[in-house]
């Protein structure tokens, strides 16, 4: 008689032999592989594992920073890579380039198509795009020999985030950048509350 294990495992053996395995990363930094449709695969993937920069190192990040590209900027007021734009443009004093290739112009600025249409390569790249885009932009900021990339709050992607740091990327994820100069700088308030103020008020020294 056949157990259920037996099954599994023969299964488990089966995969491994024809090649059809992931390599799924353990919240202990390891990584091992396992048959992709088996549901340790599916759980430990669905997992977040990857930690990005922490606090002090994401001050350096911004304190070092002379110019932005945000990519994925859009010109409607109701999106937040509006508001972050301008709230970049009028706070932040870094060189900001907005990147979409369906606009000519944001916020008062020329919008290009591309990273590789800047006139210079930008200290950080933020990006609102779906999660599943995120590991062609990784590879457009490498190619463009950005060194930061910097994805807003919300949008997810471990594996690209891994893919990006093993390229000699700094990756921050799944944070709002206007929150975080904001904090670090005076717009928010020390418990955490939204002041509504546009504009930085102190500066982090």
């Amino acid at each position: 008689m056949t157990t259920v294990t037996e099954t599994t495992d023969a299964a488990a053996s089966a995969a491994l032999e024809a090649g059809d395995v992931e390599t799924v990363r353990l919240v202990n930094g390891l990584s091992c592989e396992l048959p992709a449709s088996s549901p340790l695969a599916k759980l430990l993937k669905s997992q977040r594992t990857w930690t990005g920069p922490d606090a002090k190192q994401r001050l350096k990040i911004l304190n070092a920073a002379k110019s932005v590209a945000i990519v994925g900027a859009s010109p409607k007021p109701q999106r937040s890579s509006f508001f972050v734009g301008t709230y970049l443009q009028q706070s932040s004093g870094y060189r900001l380039y907005f990147v979409n290739p369906m606009e000519t112009e944001i916020l008062g600025q020329p919008a290009y198509a591309s990273l590789a249409d800047l006139p210079e390569v930008p200290d950080i790249v933020v990006v609102f795009r779906r999660g599943s885009d995120i590991p062609q932009v990784v590879d457009e900021v490498l190619a463009s020999g950005a060194k930061t990339i910097w994805v807003q709050l919300g949008i997810w992607n471990q594996e690209a985030a891994y893919y990006g740091e093993e390229q000699g990327l700094t990756v921050v994820m799944d944070r709002c950048i206007k929150v975080e100069h904001a904090r670090f700088h005076g717009g928010l308030h020390l418990l955490g509350f939204d002041t509504g103020q546009i504009t930085a008020r102190k500066t982090v020294r």
